[in-house]
């Protein structure tokens, strides 16, 4: 039997759009009930963090959640030690963590906070000036989805009108306790996660490399972006 050519096999994309399939068959409308609350989790902390330039990726910002997904947000600021005094006034409880990577062929270091709140919440920190950057996907290629609190607003508005309007009104979170419930049960029931070939794929994957945005990226959620010309090495 002859070996299948790389342009038989499915792309990292499709391999994603099948799984996000399978998920929302075995979920039904509890994903969109979580979805929703996850977006708001994400929203109430980027208001609380606004003087760092909160961004929002990963799966809640593209709707490709799964159970245990949770709340990304890139945060920027030149002073680490402002932002734990910060997280501290707020009265939230987390973990911080340094995390050593390779980027750009070189050993980069990374500061992490895990916050605990009714979803998992990670910020990871960057210099200011990396805010005109953005990582690539290593799902599609293309510079990950980054998005505002402005933006998140009017994607929460767009994708799910009625539950949004209720927020507005009373401040309530349609189906949290349910969400919650749901989540419970799953921790009763689940077996040890053995990592699979495919995990990364409905969260967007690991941030790879980085290229400079169009102006005014951050404001659109669902704009394409392609780097401007003298940074396609960076693909």
């Amino acid at each position: 039997m002859p070996l299948a050519s790389s342009g038989d096999l499915p792309s990292n994309g499709e391999i994603r759009d099948a799984l996000l399939a399978l998920a929302a068959l075995s979920e039904g409308s509890g994903r969109q009930r979580r979805l929703f609350a996850m977006r708001i989790v994400a929203l109430e902390a980027m208001r609380a963090l606004a003087p760092f330039e909160p961004r929002l990726i990963g799966s809640v910002s593209t709707g490709h959640i799964r159970r245990g997904s949770d709340v990304d947000l890139q945060i920027f600021t030149d002073d680490e030690g402002a932002l734990e005094e910060h997280l501290g006034r707020l009265g939230w409880t987390f973990e911080r963590e340094r995390v050593t990577i390779q980027k750009f062929g070189e050993i980069r270091e990374y500061l992490h906070f895990h916050v605990a709140d009714v979803f998992p919440v990670e910020l990871t920190v960057y210099a200011r000036r990396e805010l005109r950057f953005r990582p690539r996907s290593s799902t599609d290629g293309k510079p990950i989805v980054r998005v505002k609190a402005s933006a998140l607003e009017l994607l929460l508005a767009r994708e799910h009108a009625e539950a949004w309007a209720r927020y507005l009104a009373d401040g309530t979170i349609e189906g949290l306790d349910e969400v919650l419930a749901e989540a419970d049960d799953e921790d009763d029931a689940a077996a040890p996660h053995v990592p699979g070939p495919y995990d990364g794929l409905l969260d967007g994957g690991p941030a790879e490399e980085a290229a400079l945005p169009e102006p005014g990226e951050e404001e659109e959620p669902d704009q394409a972006y392609d780097p401007l010309p003298g940074f396609e090495a960076y693909g």
